[in-house]
């Protein structure tokens, strides 16, 4: 109400109390409520912020000077204030403005005040390319409010659609679940929300959306909104005066002491929220609430009028209806409708009366006039100290009006820097245009208000992010309310985590992640102006002997150096991203011919052969390129990386140090490595693994010691697969493990048999991987246990590794080698001489045995190079305790000369080829005959 309304008011019932023959001016004071009466105030929804005056009051004592215990009882569902207060179960509660709706429909509520000037409701859909248009919910799926419930706040929403050309007919209406979820995971297109808190679970989810407030088409509702019944009213009103009163300051204390109130809401009321959550909702609730400005609690008779003009455009009340009552008055006008029946007998006293009238009429309007002055002195208090900048702009000028220290102090700026320059000149040349286009939008009307995220110049040049919400004024054409918060960590830590999303943190090269965003990015802009794409998968070759041999720190080390070199030849404009580990890729874009993709290819072959300078020490790898065209390999983006990576394999199988493009025949290939991949999972089940063995002879006495176990694989479709096709599978697999199991089982089984019936020194021999000598955590536990259980001794076992093993510096190499020795098998370096161990390893390792590659054997003869690095190999091994093993023999020849230069053992096609199980049993049983 205006202040001469009060005025009036005030006049007249001093006046009347004047005529009565009181003779003497009458001071009204407030009545307390009774000494602690208990009521109950309920709330509409679970304990948050939202409901932070009240708390406020509580913990400040405000109910407790007024005389109240108060309860706050937390809200089940949006009905339950209305339902609890017309029960008479509470006294009070919180509700939207379709409390207004309930008054009108017979209900005796009475609003007692207003919190939020401006609802928070608003519709929140995913964002789109386009410019934000409601219109594009038209047949999409809706929650607006429960589909049951009369009387909720889907009505303003209601009225919003309707005034933007959206019927409720044209919309998919789904039960409203009050799961964000729901939105950001796509089970519905939009949803309503409250802008105060909802927002913030969104943001948190990195969800894009744009938010539709029915304000932007003229449907500006109250928020919450305080209430009794006319039951309370009517028995207790001096006790719902200083309900309204204590509940107001509480609002007041509040909004001026955000974060205080919120570790109260943590410590006493809930902590289903965090304290940023809290704070988030706080600093949300400030333009809707409007603290500084509008005194909370005041209720404009005409906004109510402007929700029931809204709530007939629906149909929802008849035209022009009256609200009498609804609308509490703290201070009611005394009733004058006695003065019309007094007598002429009393017309000396309203003479009297009129004189007294005029000079306090001058009273009241100085006591007004110090209200006035009271409330201005008020507002520049909180205006002064708030916690948020404040600024009144002219926004045709873009001058300042006036401007808070908090303002000042987030726009690094001195008082006097406000008086000569406009909005403008402090906000970052990059974010002018899209802050200008805002401001003109809202002074054209076709926004009500609009909040944006920029940054701000300061004095010293530094920039700070702020989020600006900025409302027009009604005290001038062009006024505008700007409220600034200071959200640079905020900006700073979302930069953060985006750069560790879409970054690798070691060469800050883009990521997997980004890899895949980029391209996908660059195809759509291929497709468009018909230019080509290149991708290169880049692998480095004999990285692992660096990370083993130097560590990886010296290992990450060498890969930034290497993303720098590849970095290095190719242009800004294309991509180079490291996938994990060693893998690099390279998108080069823009290609109208690819010779130029061969001449990227080598310069990154090149570059990287350059020795790498990690500390002491030098390092030298390689590098293997896949490389695929678009559109000419394939159209999709999993069809682009896996024909790289299968051109990149490809280029290591052909020897490394290379390029290779992709063919369809690698495509072929690949889908028969998958298929028989799978076969070979099978295999073991279903009984397709077959065990051979080759007799290794001692050549001083031509009988069969020894045998080597060698695995076949029976394909029920292929035939007999090679070991050379099948093994590398199961390696790269994993089932290498379960298949070394197996043999391992089927080779003590046997080789008890034959320590038992041909021979107690008989030994078998095992080929391990290096992938499963290597494995982490793998151990030869199980094997010694089976050893135990069967009684056969760990010398009936001899495991063959390669020299490549030795190469290994790692303690786990040496600790496995150590436990087969510990556990009585023997180990033999297989094809020796054609590795790259040095003969220090020899004395360094417990190594029992030397094969002598079969290289070397097959060119013997006397005097040849091959025979004289044979009888070196031999004389070096016995002198270092070690028995030597010649593979590969195949003439009586090659047996003599091995035979006289000492050799201990050799098997080969002279003695027999591998056999089956069975045939090789029977071998033995007839030599063990033989010798009986």
């Amino acid at each position: 109400m205006p202040p001469d309304f009060h005025l009036l008011i005030a006049t007249r019932r001093t006046a009347a109390r004047l005529v009565l023959g009181l003779g003497a001016v009458l001071c009204v004071v407030a009545v307390p409520g009774h000494a602690q009466d208990r009521v109950v105030l309920q709330l509409k929804h679970t304990h948050q912020f939202q409901f932070a005056g009240y708390y406020a009051a509580v913990e400040q004592g405000y109910y407790r000077e007024a005389g109240l215990e108060v309860k706050i009882a937390e809200g089940t569902d949006a009905e339950a204030p209305l339902r609890e207060v017309l029960t008479g179960r509470a006294q009070y509660g919180t509700g939207s403005s379709s409390l207004l709706l309930a008054r009108l429909s017979g209900k005796p509520v009475v609003a007692l005040g207003v919190i939020f000037q401006h609802s928070p409701y608003a519709l929140a859909m995913r964002q789109g390319g386009e410019t934000p248009d409601i219109r594009r919910l038209i047949g999409k799926r809706v929650m607006l409010g429960p589909l049951s419930a009369p009387l909720n706040h889907a009505d303003e929403l209601s009225a919003y659609l309707k005034r933007e050309g959206v019927s409720p007919e044209q919309l998919q209406r789904i039960e409203h679940s009050y799961d964000p979820a729901d939105l950001i995971q796509g089970r519905v297109d939009a949803m309503s929300i409250h802008t105060t808190n909802e927002t913030d679970y969104l943001d948190r989810a990195g969800f894009p959306y744009d938010i539709h407030s029915p304000r932007a088409a003229g449907v500006d509702f109250y928020g919450d909104n305080l209430f009794t019944s006319e039951h309370e009213l009517q028995g207790n009103p001096e006790r719902v005066k200083a309900f309204r009163a204590a509940s107001l300051r509480g609002w007041q204390y509040a909004m001026a002491h955000q974060e205080e109130i919120a570790d109260l809401i943590l410590a006493k009321y809930s902590r289903r929220h965090d304290r940023k959550h809290l704070l988030y909702e706080a600093r949300q609730m400030v333009p809707l609430v409007q603290p500084v400005l509008v005194e909370i609690g005041y209720m404009n008779p005409e906004r109510w009028r402007h929700i029931a003009d809204v709530y007939t455009d629906l149909g929802l009340l008849p035209k022009d209806v009256t609200f009498n009552g609804f609308l509490y008055n703290a201070e009611p006008g005394t009733n004058l409708a006695w003065l019309y029946r007094v007598g002429g007998g009393a017309a000396a006293l309203l003479l009297l009366g009129a004189a007294i009238h005029f000079a306090l009429l001058a009273r009241e309007r100085r006591r007004s006039a110090d209200v006035i002055r009271a409330g201005e002195e008020r507002f520049r208090t909180m205006f002064e100290a708030s916690p948020i900048g404040i600024a009144l702009i002219d926004g045709a000028s873009g001058t300042f009006s006036d401007v808070n220290p908090r303002y000042r102090e987030i726009a690094g700026r001195s008082e006097d820097a406000f008086a000569h320059h406009t909005w403008l000149d402090f906000v970052h040349p990059e974010d002018v245009a899209g802050w200008t286009l805002q401001m003109g939008r809202l002074a054209a009307g076709d926004v009500a208000e609009f909040r944006s995220t920029l940054r701000l110049i300061r004095s010293d040049d530094s920039t700070v992010w702020v989020e600006a919400s900025v409302v027009p004024l009604q005290a001038g054409p062009h006024l505008k309310l700007c409220m600034v918060e200071d959200v640079t960590d905020q900006k700073e830590t979302e930069a953060l985590i985006w750069q560790q999303a879409n970054f690798d943190t070691l060469t800050q090269l883009p990521n997997r992640r980004m890899f895949l965003d980029r391209l996908q990015h660059d195809l759509v802009k291929s497709r468009r102006d018909g230019s080509r794409i290149a991708i290169l998968f880049i692998d480095l070759d004999h990285f692992k002997e660096v990370n083993d041999t130097l560590g990886h720190h010296q290992g990450d080390v060498l890969l930034v150096d290497a993303a720098r070199r590849i970095a290095d030849c190719v242009r800004e404009s294309d991509t180079v991203a490291r996938l994990g580990g060693d893998e690099f890729t390279v998108i080069l874009t823009e290609l109208q011919l690819t010779d130029r993709v061969d001449a990227i290819a080598q310069n990154i072959i090149d570059s990287l052969l350059a020795p790498f300078q990690l500390g002491q020490e030098q390092a030298f790898v390689s590098a293997s390129i896949g490389i695929t065209l678009y559109p000419d390999d394939a159209a999709s983006v999993d069809d682009l990386l896996k024909h790289a990576d299968q051109a990149m394999y490809a280029a290591k199988g052909a020897g490394r140090n290379r390029f290779s493009y992709f063919t369809p025949a690698l495509q072929v290939a690949a889908l028969n490595r998958m298929r028989l991949t799978n076969d070979l999972r099978s295999a073991i089940k279903g009984e397709q693994l077959k065990l051979y063995f080759q007799p290794i002879v001692d050549l001083k006495t031509g009988r069969v010691r020894k045998a080597e176990a060698l695995l076949r694989w029976q394909h029920p479709q292929r035939g007999l697969v090679s070991p050379l096709e099948f093994i590398p599978l199961a390696e790269s697999s994993g089932l290498i493990v379960d298949i070394g199991q197996w043999v391992f089982n089927e080779s003590i089984r046997w080789v008890q048999r034959w320590r038992d019936v041909v021979d107690p020194d008989f030994q078998v021999s095992l080929n391990q991987s290096p992938v499963e000598f290597q494995r982490e955590g793998g151990n030869y536990d199980v094997w010694l246990r089976a050893l135990r259980q069967l009684g056969v001794p760990g010398q009936a076992i001899v495991v063959e590794i390669t020299e490549g093993l030795l190469l290994d510096a790692s303690t786990m190499v040496t600790d496995k080698l150590l436990q087969l020795r510990d556990g009585g098998i023997q180990v033999a370096l297989d094809d020796f001489g054609t590795g790259y161990s040095s003969l220090s390893y020899l004395n360094k390792f417990d190594i029992d045995y030397l094969k002598i590659d079969r290289s070397f054997v097959s060119n013997l003869a006397p005097d040849s190079s091959d025979m004289a690095l044979s009888e070196a190999i031999i004389v070096m091994a016995h002198k270092l305790g070690l028995h030597v093993i010649a593979e590969g023999v195949e003439t009586a020849q090659q047996r003599d000369l091995l035979a006289a230069a000492g050799c201990d053992y050799a098997q080969g096609y002279l003695f027999d080829r591998p056999l089956p199980v069975e045939e090789f049993d029977a071998l033995l049983t007839a030599q063990a005959g033989a010798t009986i």
